[in-house]
């Protein structure tokens, strides 16, 4: 058994990656403005839109400009999706005649859905209107994976130009994006999952009667349109509580496969697009051998740690693996797979609960975000961050050599290299400096359902997801509080625009460059050296930054289970 689900994680692996490279040569020519097979459709729709909004297609932007637009657009999407849910007890498609959303909860989860975190501290279907899930969070599905994309388009453009005062028009990237990638895909994958039954209607709730003759309300609604885009886009949010954990959501294992196959394809996708606008594929491989590498380690020590019995039940005589929190139908194979993948890419979405999981499990889920969730990572702002790593580790190659550090026929200098440790070390700091300050205050402790250890992994876990802008929970911490909402609101945004902000400053200290010619003494980037010492540097970074931490939470937690002891 254990053969044949290493085989179908084996096999899964190679086929994503096959379908990967095409789809990033497509986007590649997308990004570029090239013509591609879906041009004589949306062309003229890409048009009408830059028409109606005034937007100039060939007017490029410096950073700052584009850093600009970027944010006040973050900022109308955060203050339409809070005003959203304070009126939708006025507004149409409620059949379920739900009130407006307390403002505290309104507030968190209009951060969550424009900086592309999806967290939920509230239950979809007890919670939310139609109009509200389908207005609010599915358009900002599409939205902020498009800004994160558009976020690594600059920076691209920053290494491939050469004294150049521009990035790019972030209104263009935005629309090309969602237009020629996202919206696509998505509208193939609903219909997919339609076929397979998860649920696509707006019709009212569901009375049905129990054996018992008792009355019961079947929540449904405009799943699949979600659903897809929650996937694709590298979101997470669902449409109910349980998430994909849901039958509505995820009912059976072909729609569990292809469900976990779209969290992937796009992150992965992208890394290979980069080699190609680059004109340096080997340098995309590269990149690409490196975050595989951290997804199969992370991935093998889940999945050990799911198919070792809890310690104390295996007293009991009681084997198999650690079933506790999963489907039947999935099992631990396709949990660890689900679990290790909606970590490493900013997709919050969960098939099991990960509060059930091994304390291993849940640590190497909780590396995989606290590194800056750079193993393939969400749309756009995973690959950046896996860039800062890259400027780090050739910074460290220059020291070792004594030259100064290049990549990509770029000199990295101080300012490159004070910007890329900003967007490292400031997310991890403030996931440090916020879960210590909700252990230490009642407010913090007060949504708690475990002591100890575990009671330290659940507020850990909360706000690494915030600021991985991931939004996974670990599902044992009641988190629908004004404390936790206006907190993890604020990791949200330090977590999305401390990683981006310097990305674009980057981009534009280094498009103002030349290129410099490379030589003997220059430090190969495309080396299996290279792959080694980048993986290093961020296992590294991350055990030095989180291994105190994580020693009073999981690791303790695992010692305590084989002491018999449990939370």
């Amino acid at each position: 058994m254990v053969i044949e689900e290493v085989l179908l994680i084996i096999l899964f692996l190679l086929i994503l990656t096959i379908a990967a490279i095409p789809l990033g040569k497509y986007m590649s020519k997308v990004f570029t403005g090239k013509k591609t097979f879906m041009t004589p459709v949306i062309r003229p729709v890409e048009n009408f839109i830059y028409r109606i909004c005034s937007i100039d297609q060939n007017q490029e932007m410096t950073w700052k400009r584009y850093a600009y637009a970027l944010l006040i657009f973050n900022i109308i999407g955060i203050t339409f999706l809070f005003a959203l849910q304070l009126i939708q007890n006025f507004l149409p498609l409620n059949p379920a005649q739900m009130s407006s959303v307390r403002w505290d909860t309104a507030l968190n989860t209009a951060i969550s859905f424009a900086t592309n975190t999806n967290w939920q501290s509230y239950a979809g279907e007890t919670t939310m209107s139609y109009l509200t899930q389908m207005l609010g969070m599915t358009v900002q599905n599409f939205l902020s994976a498009s800004v994160g994309i558009a976020a690594l388009l600059a920076l691209i453009r920053g290494f491939t130009r050469q004294n150049s005062d521009t990035v790019g028009n972030f209104w263009v990237d935005l629309t090309r994006t969602s237009l020629y990638v996202l919206l696509p895909i998505a509208v193939v994958f609903a219909l997919i999952l339609a076929s397979q039954g998860v649920v696509q209607t707006i019709d009212p709730y569901v009375t049905a009667q129990t054996l018992n003759g008792a009355n019961q309300t079947i929540a449904i609604g405009p799943v699949a349109s979600q659903e897809a885009i929650k996937m694709i886009g590298s979101n997470g949010g669902g449409f109910f509580n349980a998430n994909s954990a849901h039958p509505f959501e995820n009912p059976n294992g072909l729609t569990n496969i292809l469900e976990t196959f779209a969290i992937l394809l796009i992150p992965i996708s992208l890394v290979f697009a980069f080699g190609y606008i680059i004109r340096n594929f080997k340098q995309g491989l590269v990149i690409f051998a490196a975050m595989m590498i951290l997804l199969v380690a992370g991935m093998g020590v889940a999945y050990y740690a799911e198919s070792q019995s809890n310690p104390i039940i295996d007293k009991l005589g009681v084997t198999g693996g650690n079933m506790e929190g999963k489907e039947l139908t999935f099992g631990v194979a396709e949990s660890v797979l689900w679990g290790s993948t909606t970590t490493d890419v900013s997709n919050g979405g969960v098939n099991s609960m990960h509060d059930s999981a091994m304390p291993l499990t849940g640590l190497v889920y909780m590396f995989n975000m606290g590194i800056g969730e750079v193993i393939f990572g969400g749309l756009g702002v995973g690959l950046i961050g896996m860039l800062f790593y890259v400027i780090l580790t050739m910074f460290i190659a220059g020291l070792m050599i004594g030259r100064t550090p290049e990549f990509l026929g770029k000199k990295l200098g101080p300012y490159e290299m004070v910007m890329a440790v900003i967007a490292l070390v400031v997310p991890a700091a403030m996931i440090l400096i916020l879960a210590g300050i909700a252990i230490s205050l009642p407010d913090g402790l007060t949504g708690l359902n475990n002591p100890s250890a575990h009671g330290l992994s659940e507020i850990l876990y909360a706000y690494t997801s915030a600021l991985a802008n991931n939004g996974s929970a670990f599902a044992g911490l009641s988190a629908n509080t004004v404390f936790y909402n206006l907190t993890l609101g604020l990791g949200m945004l330090i977590g999305r625009f401390a990683v981006i902000i310097p990305a674009l400053a980057i981009a534009g200290a280094l498009a103002k460059k030349g290129r410099v010619a490379t030589d003997a003494s220059t430090f190969p980037s495309t080396s299996a050296l290279f792959v080694i010492m980048l993986v290093s540097v961020v296992i590294v970074v991350g055990a030095l930054t989180f291994f105190p931490v994580f020693a009073l939470g999981p690791i303790l937690e695992q010692l305590f289970l084989h002491g018999g002891l449990t939370f």
